[in-house]
Parts: structure tokens; C-alpha cells; sequence
């Protein structure tokens, strides 16, 4: 019998805009308003901290300011722009897509970024629980409320709200595309976009590749060409400059040794106390990027044994990408909310466990885990000026937190699968071309469910 015909785009756009109020029509009564108060409530405490706090969003003037060059045909890589003489960093393509910005004042700007990115932040919460198939669906709104509302205690994301930075819409355009079926044939078109914004993304496209799918990983790298070639198309000076020059200049970005920087090297130069830690940093984060794929693609394809295995995959693959990016500034670990979510769920599983098998290690990970991201350790740390070069080996711990806590997770995951293959009687490696059984992260989601994977 032949597949029925999609329906109307009219009608996908129509229920997709409705399906919020749905769900949160269909959410437990009591459970939501409760859910609902705790979250207005923080985010009346944030508005009025924020009101205290200098909130520059500083890096929307940057946007703007590209997206301004664009219009009036200036020269993109010659702007500067704050008190601090930021310049452009990002690919032309962005810069394009920055022009809107250019349509209001400042102060409309800054309002309608603030309420974008929590409404991003919403849609990411959404993403996650989608993603780790947790918890159940009527449940869901409940958690997207608390996210939202308390999610901005995050440093990560408070951050991106206090500069007003889209990490959070590239991992929702990352997040959407990769809890969508394997059967889409436009499956890996928004990481290919995400990538042309931001080159980070790009690594996405590789987990794709290494974990068997191998058409998404072709549409994510035909799309970043495409944004390439349009770049080149309409700005192709600009396009020469920052693929020949601009891109290899670490100076435009920022210092690679301040605290702001949560990139393995960073904490190298650190360490080293150095400004450039060279050889050692470089080698150090390969080794991490070829371990945290592995981890990665080992976690994607033990579907049938690991519960949640593609959300592992994604999670490690984020963690591995900031991780390994020359620099990773504390916004950039917006990842954070993706990854907490899964670690919820397995807390919740565990929790579920008659009393006589229960244990603890997933809830101390978890609370340790949201308390290391919602503790602004590394500025309560950060030493003024030139001392960032000479703190000792103990001082520095709070100052790269971040990238103590990746690879951390790193290790659990690796820990984590090791012992569902083992306690199934499962070969460590799965057989090359073999993956959840066929399915897709649709179908993996949907055995993860099963109690008996539990």
C-alpha cells in the first residue's frame, strides 16, 4: 500500500504553532500551575538582578554592527566596535543573516534578543526531553516550564543572556535536526546551516558520519558549502579575507588564557602558564576529540543495550565540540541543559528501582553536575590581569571547571556503556555497519522505553 500523502504545509505549520498550547492544556493541572509559579518567580528574581547586573549584550552590538557592514557595504573584517574594540569573527554567512538586526534601535533589540533567547531556551528544554525520550509525554510542558524559568541560573545560559550571544538557537538548530527520523531526506541540512554560522558545529556532521548515516552527513556538508558559496556569491572579499586570513587569527576571537575561555586550551595555557600552550595543547585536544567520538559513536550504536543511546551519542559529541574548540568561552557550554536533562533521567530511573537495588550515583552526579554549571566558579576565581598566567595548579581547578566537568562526562558515558554491554553479555564493539538494530534514533527511543531496558 502506498504511503499517504503529506499533508499540507498550511496544516504542519498550523498544528506545529498550536502544539505548545496543547501540551500544555494536556499537562497535569496542579503539578503545571505549581511548576508555573516556581518559574515566574525566578524569572522575576533574574529581571531584577539583571536590572543590577551591567548587561552589556554586548555581542548583539556585534551582530549588529555586521549586519549593518553587510547593508551599507563596508568591509566586514575592518569593523570595530564597543569599548572594547570588538571585531567580526564569525563567516560572512552570518553576517548576512544578521542584516534584520540592523531594522530596530538598540533598546528594541535588546528586548526582543532577551525574550528570543528564552523562548530558545524553552525550545531547547522541548529538545532535550525529546531527545532522551524523558519523561513521559503529558509530563513534558511541565519540565520545559522549569527549565525556562530556572535555566537562566545556569551560567552558561546567563551569560548568553547577559550578551545577548545565539549559542542557544545553534544548539536548537542542531538539537531539532538530530531528534528528527533517519528517513528525512532533509536530515542534516540544519547542522550544515548551524555550521555556516559557526564553524563548531561542523563536528555534528562527523558524529553523523561515523555513527552510519551517512546521507545526513552528506546534506550537512553540501549545506555548509552552500553557505559558503552564497558568502562567496554576495560578499566575496569578505568570503577571501576570512578564509584565508581572519579565520587562523586567534587574536580576533580573544586571549586564549583568561578565564572566560573553557576550551581544553584554555586550561592548558593555564596550566602552563603560558599564553600559547603550542604543542602540548594541540596534542591534548586531539587525543580528547578522537576519544570523545569514540565514546560518542560506541554510545549510538549499543541502542540495543543502553538506555538512552542516542542521547549519550549527542551529548558526548556537544561535550567533545566545546571541548576541543581553540576557544570555548562560558556561554558556549549552553550544552549544559541537554546534558543535564539526561543525567535527570537517569537519576529518575534509578530512583524508580525497588528500594533493596537503588542507588545514588546518578543523583550525586546529577546535582553535581547543575551545581558546577550554576556556580559561576570560574569568576568567582578569575585573578585580575597578568596573575591569570600564575595561579597555582590548586587555584586553577575552579577556573577551568568546565572543562573538568566534560571530561568527566566523558568518562561516565564511556563507564556507562561499558557496563550495560557488559551485564548484557555484549561484545564491547559492535560489528562495523551495525547500528541499533536498524531503527534510527526513533525506533532506539522507542526500546528505551521498555522496561526491561532499564
Amino acid at each position: 500500500m502506498p504511503d499517504p500523502a503529506p499533508a499540507p504545509l498550511s496544516d504542519r505549520v498550523r498544528l506545529a504553532v498550536t502544539a505548545p498550547v496543547r501540551a500544555l492544556r494536556e499537562a497535569p493541572r496542579r503539578p503545571m500551575l505549581a511548576a508555573s509559579a516556581v518559574a515566574l518567580l525566578s524569572l522575576v528574581v533574574y529581571a531584577v538582578v539583571r536590572h543590577f547586573v551591567h548587561t552589556s549584550m554586548v555581542d548583539m552590538i556585534v551582530y549588529r554592527a555586521e549586519g549593518a557592514a553587510v547593508a551599507n557595504g563596508t568591509d566586514l573584517y575592518a569593523l570595530r566596535v564597543t569599548e572594547w574594540n570588538l571585531p567580526a569573527t564569525y563567516p560572512p554567512f552570518a553576517a548576512m543573516l544578521f542584516v534584520p538586526t540592523t531594522w530596530f534601535p538598540i533598546p528594541v533589540l535588546r528586548m526582543a534578543i532577551t525574550l528570543g533567547n528564552l523562548a530558545l531556551l524553552a525550545l531547547l528544554a522541548h529538545l532535550s526531553f525529546k531527545l532522551v525520550g524523558w519523561p513521559r509525554r503529558e509530563l513534558r510542558p511541565i519540565g520545559v516550564v522549569l527549565v525556562t524559568g530556572l535555566g537562566v541560573w545556569l551560567e552558561p545560559v546567563f551569560t548568553t543572556l547577559r550578551y545577548g550571544q545565539i549559542n542557544l538557537a545553534l544548539a536548537c538548530l542542531i538539537l531539532w535536526d538530530l531528534t528528527r527520523s533517519d528517513a528525512h531526506r532533509s536530515k542534516g541540512m540544519a547542522i550544515g546551516i548551524a555550521a555556516g554560522i559557526k564553524l563548531t558545529p561542523g563536528l555534528f556532521a562527523v558524529y553523523l558520519l561515523i555513527t552510519g548515516r551517512v546521507r545526513a552527513a552528506f546534506t550537512a556538508g553540501l549545506t555548509f558549502l552552500g553557505t559558503f558559496l552564497l558568502g562567496a556569491l554576495l560578499l566575496p572579499d569578505a568570503t577571501w579575507g576570512f578564509w584565508t586570513e581572519y579565520l587562523y587569527d586567534s587574536s580576533r576571537v580573544g586571549k586564549t588564557e583568561i578565564v572566560d575561555n573553557q576550551s581544553l586550551r584554555g586550561a592548558f595555557a593555564r596550566l602552563l602558564h603560558t599564553a600559547d600552550p603550542g604543542l602540548a595543547a594541540t596534542a591534548g585536544a586531539g587525543l580528547v576529540a578522537l576519544a570523545g567520538l569514540a565514546v560518542a559513536a560506541w554510545a549510538a550504536r549499543s541502542g540495543r543495550w543502553l538506555p538512552r543511546s542516542e542521547a549519550w551519542g549527542v551529548c558526548c559529541a556537544a561535550v567533545t565540540a566545546v571541548l576541543i574548540s581553540p576557544i570555548s568561552w562560558t556561554h558556549h557550554w549552553v550544552w549544559c541543559v541537554p546534558v543535564l536533562v539526561l543525567l535527570a533521567a537517569e537519576a529518575s530511573v534509578e530512583h524508580a528501582r525497588p528500594a533493596g537495588v537503588r542507588r545514588l550515583r546518578w543523583r550525586a552526579v546529577f546535582w553535581a553536575t547543575a551545581l558546577a554549571f550554576a556556580s559561576f566558579a570560574m569568576w568567582a576565581a578569575k585573578p585580575l590581569g597578568p596573575a591569570v598566567l600564575h595561579m597555582s595548579p590548586l587555584r586553577q581547578l575552579p577556573t577551568s571547571i568546565y572543562p573538568w566537568v566534560g571530561l568527566c562526562f566523558l568518562l561516565a558515558a564511556a563507564i556507562r556503556i561499558r557496563a550495560r554491554r557488559r551485564s548484557a553479555g555484549a561484545p564491547l564493539v559492535r560489528l562495523p555497519g551495525q547500528r541499533n538494530g536498524g531503527g534510527g534514533p526513533d525506533a532506539t527511543r522507542g526500546r528505551q522505553q521498555a522496561p526491561a531496558a532499564r
